[in-house]
């Protein structure tokens, strides 16, 4: 029965390897895009850190964003 199944009638060479595959690229996508974030994060906490305490306190009052942002960046840390 589970043999049925894996080879799904000389198919399943085809159908599992796209399965694979899939899974495979997405997964790729997914780092790949989760680590330009965490760069652009770094640069963004950077950037904020060089300004001056009034210049912060009127981005972090202003954007919802920026707080988050700096909240998780200071997590990593």
């Amino acid at each position: 029965m589970i043999n049925d199944l894996i080879l799904m009638n000389g198919y399943g060479i085809f159908v599992w390897s796209s399965f694979i595959l899939t899974f495979l690229v997405c997964g790729i996508f997914y780092y790949k895009t989760r680590k330009t974030l965490k760069k652009y994060e770094e640069e963004f906490a950077k950037e904020i850190s060089e300004l001056s305490v009034e210049q912060k306190k009127i981005v972090l009052e202003n954007s919802k964003i920026a707080s988050k942002i700096l909240s998780s960046y200071n997590k990593t840390i």
